[in-house]
């Protein structure tokens, strides 16, 4: 593998696109698994690698694509089993965009669950009933997260890979 100044720059963004796109899944913002194919978009194009960059991109597309749809997908089943509505999740989401900028990193995660809690207790109008559908969205967001989280990897492992191979 030899690698010219214009490969060097190239892995260089790539990388941290990806890496953007990996801190994307807590940060506000930021688009994950848009910035972590994007990454790997520069280099399929940009990259001085062989035509085993084509491959590297179809999968990265593959992945990008199955993840974001599985990220809404199961999550969003559990949620509906649970009959937590929608409403309920963007008044925690808008929460928790405001706390991430009165608490930073942190505020996310607590103004997400205040929201939440807040919504539920008024929808069943009891405090003992909103806990467990509070814990139910509090699950499915981690789990999104985390579907999210995992299918960036992959795309930086794909990446990885091809730029050893390739």
């Amino acid at each position: 593998m030899s690698l010219t100044e214009t490969g060097a720059v190239v892995s260089v963004i790539t990388a941290l696109a990806i890496l953007a796109g990996l801190a994307g899944v807590v940060v506000p913002g930021l688009p994950a698994l848009p910035l972590c194919w994007g990454g790997v978009l520069v280099w399929a194009l940009f990259g001085e690698a062989g035509a085993g960059r084509w491959l590297v991109l179809a999968a990265a597309t593959v992945v990008a694509l199955g993840g974001t749809v599985v990220k809404y997908l199961w999550p969003g089943r559990n949620l509906k089993r649970a009959g937590v509505p929608t409403a309920t999740l963007l008044v925690g989401a808008l929460l928790g965009l405001v706390g991430f900028f009165v608490i930073p990193v942190v505020g996310l995660i607590i103004g997400f669950v205040v929201g939440i809690f807040l919504m539920e207790r008024l929808r069943l109008g009891d405090t003992g009933l909103a806990w467990p559908a509070t814990k139910q969205a509090v699950a499915a967001a981690g789990l999104a997260m985390l579907i999210e989280f995992l299918a960036g990897v992959v795309i930086g492992a794909l990446w990885v890979a091809g730029l050893v191979l390739t």
